[in-house]
């Protein structure tokens, strides 16, 4: 990587516009930074960092900080260009951060938000490649191959924090070395083995809890037995290995006494079954014996009671005889009753049909009302002849009235198009004006619409502009919020720290076990362990205060990315809408929409004009047709009316003598049909009731005939035998129950074991079934322990597969526990196998510690006269601080190894220069390889003397080999005069300003 060219505006001191050439300052291969104290050397760098990272190293980019010039003008925008060479191609980064500038328009200020531009230089020219942050930031970062961080500490080497890092403990050592070599992903490792190991203990503590509860169940399944007293449960913690073979053990005992158990009920249960069986055949006989002596005692009640009711049974069979020589006279009865019935019906019939007859028929018979019949419907033929000639009569009427009609509408039709082709000029030319006017109308719609649509867009690029910048201001509040949170979430957890290291002697001393070593001090004697004092921190509360700070880091870094994305989509909506304000452009186009739409409104008629034009012209020649037709058909009305008329007079003569004195022939037929009707009723009605008079003699007869031959001597006296059919079978039903008594009791009599018990004494079925079932809750008691033994049994047999299946299940969770606690504690530096007690990223940073510590020792070496060596010590370090992290300097004049906290002044900047140098060939090699030809050193100068400035100097010179430049950040008056190539920072007033200095030219 090499610098070419830096210019600055409104950046931190500088108010006016400067300009870095680093070329011609990188010509002498080594160039001097100075000015006096506040006027800017700082400044440049943090201008280089921000260029390419878009923010200032360390505590210069804290929250309220600023990087714009106080001593700038209100107009003039801090911006900061960069042109480089990096990885082969030669960029121009410009950044301009997130400020304040007067409005255009009014009063008061407005917020634009952070812009970028890259560029790159082809043999075309310069190209942009990007505006985004995010995109220039990430093209940079992987061009470079560093961080911001590692950047900071490679190429703008920090001479000052390198002293500090050679008298530093480990710890110190180990936060700065894992900035640069990013090793989080093996803290990362650390941590997800620590996380393995105790989800494994869990894992392998829940499953000795199922363990226990399935013991538990089983101790609660074999309930209580001398056996088991003698053998107690065991009471084992999870996660002891021994509780596996205790569980087993005893479920073996418990289903081998629950086993024994059942064998005892099942000997109990048979005794008892053979009892019970005893008792329940003697009840089962003592019931018998009750039931034939209360059946014998039954039987001679029965026998009493039938030969009392003797006398009823001889009028119930009297009874029976007559209904059954009764039943064979009723269907003549009924037979006879409807033939009554029906001749009534007909004789009321008839007398309601000669009620209406004409008095000269009251008292005609059948047959002269037939003859009238038939002379009244040869009348009504005739009038249905006539009255189709009358119907005529009306169409010819009708016709007549349609012809006026036709006439008249034919006289005003013409009437109409006489006066509408008379009009046909003025009309044509007005429908002419319509559609030239319409046609102009079109022509400014599509005028208007070409400079809408670019308007509209214009606009809602403004409206959208006015939302995001609203969008942005809530973010940023946001953003204020959550870096607030984030700072207070930082100071809770530091303050929390920094109280359990106060109290982490107690936190130690909870883990010491008598007889075994301290881990601190290696005694085994604990005479007075550390006691937590009140309000003791420990490692819970810090990792939860830690997890609160990430969390809060996350979420500022969410809100800074949507913040950035909100920004960006601002200035793109900007730079859409362009200058003018949002109600600006709702006006215009409000006025060009307005505009559009009457002239769209009237261009829309252009078609229905023309349409109307058309059919103005296609009636103008239908009209002057129809003129002709219609004078044709007004003569053929005249001709058609003659001859209606003549037609109607000949009808009309003949239907005066059909209707007679009726006013019409429908009027005449209805008469006539109602006479027909009266006729026809009479008739059919005396017919009827002759016929049913014949039937009612014959039914008679019949009845007389029956009742003789059932033998009864009247037929009134037959009627009296009849009973209804529910009577007689109610009759037969009582004759037939005492008949089965009577049967039944025979049976009875006859029976020999009945008669036999009745000779008995008295029975006593109470106390037999009493007995029975004492015998059957003795057998119940016996059954129900058997099968609480068997259950119980059953119970025992599943529980001990299930505990056994917990205890497969267990075994591989306890293996997977001791290998991840295994590693874990290798890892975590806690493991007996760890001789050196290391972690896993104490351990890489060690090895990295030692390849810094060997490429430092290059240059120690020609700095200090082959004096000193940087060496990397692995020796573990006391308490609870990282091993491995250690750093020595090597004497050569005394060939002693001594701690590099016990070097002099200069002695210290030496090897802080060295390590310096040292880090930065590492981490360039960590990144890749990437060349960096430009490098600045800030500051410790001042404590070297001629000689030991000359040897530095001499190493800083052989730098520039391969074409490299070293920028010297230094207040050393002596550098001045032994580096020839200058910037120069001078602090004024308005603002410092820069001056290049190259072989005694100053501009």
């Amino acid at each position: 990587m090499r610098l070419h060219r830096l210019e600055v505006t409104a950046f931190g001191p500088f108010a006016a516009p400067q300009r870095i050439d680093f070329d011609a300052l990188s010509g002498a291969g080594i160039f001097l930074l100075h000015g006096p104290t506040g006027a800017g050397k700082t400044s440049v760098l943090d201008a280089v960092c921000y260029a390419l990272y878009g923010s200032v190293p360390g505590a210069r980019q804290a929250p309220g900080t600023t990087l714009r010039s106080d001593h700038a003008a209100p107009d003039t925008p801090t911006e900061v260009t960069l042109e480089l060479t990096v990885g082969g191609r030669r960029l121009e980064i410009t950044r301009r951060p997130e400020q304040e500038r007067p409005k255009k328009r009014g009063t008061g200020t407005t917020k634009d938000k952070a812009q970028t531009w890259l560029r790159e230089h082809t043999p075309a020219g310069w190209t942009a490649l990007s505006r985004s942050h995010q995109e220039t930031g990430e093209e940079i970062e992987q061009l470079l191959g560093m961080s911001r961080e590692q950047f900071c500490q490679v190429v703008l080497l920090p001479q000052g924090e390198f002293a500090q890092f050679l008298r530093a403990g480990a710890e110190a050592r180990g936060r700065l070395l894992g900035r640069l070599f990013d090793t989080r992903r093996f803290a990362a490792v650390e941590t997800l083995l620590a996380e393995h190991r105790r989800s494994a203990e869990a894992k392998v503590r829940a499953g000795d809890e199922k363990v226990l509860a399935a013991a538990q169940r089983l101790a609660q399944a074999a309930g209580e037995s001398a056996d088991l007293r003698a053998w107690p449960l065991p009471a084992h913690q999870p996660g002891d290995p021994g509780l596996a073979d205790a569980v087993r053990a005893w479920a073996a005992v418990a289903r081998c006494s629950a086993r024994e158990r059942l064998t005892v009920a099942e000997y109990a249960l048979a005794a008892a079954e053979s009892r019970h069986a005893a008792a329940r055949r003697a009840a089962e006989e003592a019931r018998e014996l009750d039931r034939l002596q209360h059946r014998h005692a039954e039987t001679a009640r029965r026998a009493a009671l039938l030969a009392q009711a003797e006398p009823e049974r001889q009028r119930v069979r009297e009874l029976l005889d007559r209904a059954r020589r009764g039943a064979l006279v009723a269907p003549a009865l009924e037979l006879r009753g409807a033939a009554a019935a029906a001749h009534l019906t007909a004789a009321r019939a008839e007398t309601l049909a000669r009620a209406e007859l004409p008095p000269a028929l009251a008292g005609a018979g059948a047959e002269q009302l037939g003859s009238v019949e038939q002379r009244l419907r040869e009348e009504l033929g005739a009038a249905g002849a006539a009255q189709r000639a009358e119907q005529r009569s009306a169409e010819i009427g009708r016709e007549r009235a349609t012809l006026e009609r036709e006439t008249r509408d034919a006289e005003e039709q013409h009437q109409e198009s006489a006066e509408w082709l008379a009009r046909w000029e003025s009309t044509r030319a007005a429908l002419l004006e319509r559609v030239d006017a319409a046609q102009q109308a079109l022509t400014l719609a599509e005028q208007l619409a070409g400079r809408l649509e670019p308007a509209r867009i214009q606009l809602a690029a403004a409206r959208r502009r006015d939302a995001l910048a609203a969008d942005a201001e809530a973010a940023a509040r946001e953003l204020d919020s959550v870096r607030e949170e984030s700072y207070a979430a930082k100071e809770g957890w530091l303050e929390l720290k920094e109280a359990r290291l106060r109290g982490i002697a107690a936190e130690l001393a909870q883990a010491l076990v008598a007889g075994e070593p301290c881990t601190v001090c290696g005694s085994q004697q604990h005479p007075a362990p550390a006691r937590p004092a009140p309000g003791h921190v420990d490692r819970e509360a810090e990792d939860a205060a830690h997890a609160r700070f990430e969390q809060a880091e996350e979420r500022r870094a969410a809100v800074e990315r949507r913040l950035a994305v909100v920004r960006e989509a601002e200035a793109e909506a900007a730079g859409a809408a362009g200058d003018a304000t949002t109600a600006e452009l709702l006006v215009l186009t409000t006025d060009l929409t307005g505009r559009h739409a009457a002239a769209q409104a009237e261009a829309a008629g252009l078609h229905a004009a023309r349409e109307r034009l058309a059919r103005a012209e296609r009636e103008h020649e239908a009209r002057s047709s129809e003129r002709l037709e219609a004078e044709r058909r007004a003569a053929a009305r005249v001709s058609r009316r003659e001859a209606l008329d003549r037609e109607q007079a000949a009808l009309e003569a003949e239907l005066v003598v059909v209707r007679g004195d009726s006013p019409s022939v429908a009027a005449r037929a209805r008469t006539l049909e109602d006479r027909i009707r009266m006729v026809t009723t009479a008739a059919v009605a005396l017919r009827r009731a002759e016929a049913t008079a014949a039937r009612l003699k014959e039914a008679d007869d019949q009845l007389a005939d029956a009742a003789f031959k059932a033998g009864f001597a009247t037929t009134e006296e037959a009627a009296d035998a009849v009973l209804p059919e529910y009577e007689r079978t109610a009759l037969q039903h009582r004759l037939d129950a005492w008949q089965a008594e009577e049967a039944m009791l025979a049976d009875r009599r006859a029976e020999t074991g009945t008669a036999a018990a009745a000779a008995l004494p008295p029975a006593d079925p109470a106390a037999a079934e009493a007995a029975a079932e004492r015998a059957a809750v003795r057998l119940r008691t016996a059954g129900s322990a058997v099968d609480a033994a068997r259950v119980r049994c059953a119970e025992l047999d599943r529980l001990s597969r299930q505990a056994e299946q917990e205890l497969r299940a267990l075994g591989p969770l306890r293996e997977a526990y001791e290998r991840v606690a295994r590693l874990a504690a290798l890892t975590a530096g806690t493991s007996a196998d760890n001789e050196r007690k290391m972690r896993l990223e104490s351990y890489v940073l060690a090895a990295r510690l030692e390849q810094v510590a060997a490429a430092a020792s290059v240059r120690l070496l020609r700095m200090s006269a082959g004096r000193y060596t940087l060496v990397h010590s692995d020796a573990r370090s006391g308490g609870r601080g990282r091993s491995g992290l250690g750093l020595h300097v090597v004497d050569a004049w005394t060939g002693s190894e001594r701690d590099t906290a016990t070097l002099s002044g200069g002695e210290t900047f030496f090897a802080s220069l060295a390590l310096a140098l040292g880090l930065a060939d590492v981490v360039t090699d960590e990144a890749g390889g990437m060349r960096l030809d430009t490098l600045f050193i800030d500051e410790g100068f001042g404590s070297l003397d001629d000689q030991a400035l000359d040897e530095v100097l001499d190493v800083l010179d052989s730098l520039r080999e391969r074409d490299r430049s070293v920028g010297i950040v230094s207040h050393v008056g002596d550098l001045r005069t032994r580096v020839q190539a200058q910037l120069e920072i001078v602090k004024q007033r308005g603002g410092s300003v820069v001056r290049h200095r190259t072989a005694g030219v100053t501009d």
